[in-house]
């Protein structure tokens, strides 16, 4: 069997999920067997932030979609150039108080 064949994935993207949400800021927070990523909506002078989505996983994967997003990161800058960071009064993507669950 062809190696290439062999690691071939099949994913399924139901068309309720394929259009996706917009997130402007993430809350992560984790225990010691979970990471929870809540991805909210924040709108300019509200107080308040809607959450649209949350992925819960275990820190194992939590390490490996890091290392993918920074490889993802780095392969984009080398391609458009820097990212600009507009915004730096205000952390997009914060920690929670580390307790899975909670924001």
């Amino acid at each position: 069997m062809d190696i290439n064949k062999k690691n071939q994935l099949n994913i399924d993207l139901p068309e309720t999920v394929a259009d996706g949400v917009y997130s402007n800021l993430a809350i992560i927070s984790h225990s010691p067997t979970e990471f929870v990523v809540d991805f909210a909506q924040i709108v300019p002078a509200m107080q308040k932030a809607k959450v649209r989505s949350r992925v819960i996983m275990t820190p194992q994967n939590a390490k490996r979609l890091f290392r993918a997003l920074a490889d993802n990161l780095n392969k984009y800058e080398q391609n458009f150039g820097p990212i600009k960071d507009i915004n730096d009064t205000i952390a997009p993507f914060t920690m929670g108080n580390g307790t899975a669950g909670e924001a």
